[in-house]
């Protein structure tokens, strides 16, 4: 998350010095410009590659899915593409901000996103051991599934940390304290996806895929590739402490 303040109760607009400089290209490259809606944060830079990216690996997944006659399990793929769907936009709109009022602004549909990403998940979960439970099925052997375990575990844990320090930075003494952490919030955040990322590759190892969907394991890597080349390059290294 990042990390707006204010003072006598005005909004400060000035960017940190070199807070608009990303891990790779200039300065400048991937930030908001003041004017702009957030909205124009999800194409700005690279973002349009990790559109891409992440729109082909949703796409391809739905579509699997629905040229197959539906069941409940079919909710699991779909839930779980659209979670990870909403995460990707969440970082996408918040990377670009560098001034207070875009932060706070990007930071709040970062949240929202965020949390309707985790809900989504959550539903998933709900969905695949409501099956497993059903039909008798063994739980959390295949590595796709222990993957996926580790992987909701780590989002439900990445938004609670960054809700509680960015609305309630008290539980860590002060403001000041709670920011501290933000560069470790970022940090796992891109872990994470790319932990999400990994997960969906494992499925396609999965007998369900191997006999009903057909998603063929190439196809996402090339589409998790894709988003993570859209996504790195617009990370601004000040945020990270480099």
């Amino acid at each position: 998350m990042s990390s707006p303040t204010r003072a006598s109760g005005r909004i400060q607009e000035q960017p940190l010095m070199g807070d608009d400089e990303p891990l790779l290209g200039r300065a400048g490259d991937a930030s908001q410009q003041d004017g702009k809606g957030l909205q124009f944060n999800l194409i700005i830079g690279t973002a349009v590659i990790a559109q891409a990216g992440i729109w082909i690996l949703t796409a391809t997944i739905w579509a699997s899915v629905f040229l197959h006659p539906l069941m409940l399990f079919s909710a699991h793929p779909l839930l779980n593409s659209a979670g990870i769907l909403l995460t990707t936009q969440a970082i996408l709109i918040l990377q670009p901000t560098h001034t207070t009022t875009q932060k706070i602004r990007g930071t709040n549909v970062h949240a929202v996103l965020n949390i309707t990403s985790i809900l989504s998940l959550i539903a998933g979960l709900v969905v695949i051991e409501y099956n497993k439970i059903s039909h008798g099925g063994v739980h959390f052997v295949s590595p796709h599934a222990i993957l996926g375990l580790i992987t909701y575990t780590l989002f439900v844990v990445q938004a609670l940390f960054g809700i509680a320090q960015y609305y309630t930075p008290s539980l860590f003494g002060n403001v000041d304290n709670a920011k501290s952490f933000y560069k470790y919030h970022r940090i796992s955040g891109y872990l994470i996806v790319i932990l999400a990322l990994a997960t969906v590759a494992a499925a396609t190892a999965t007998d369900f895929n191997k006999n009903v969907l057909h998603i063929q394991l190439w196809a996402v890597i090339v589409a998790a590739i894709l988003t993570l080349v859209g996504i790195l390059p617009r990370i601004k290294k000040q945020k990270l402490g480099i």
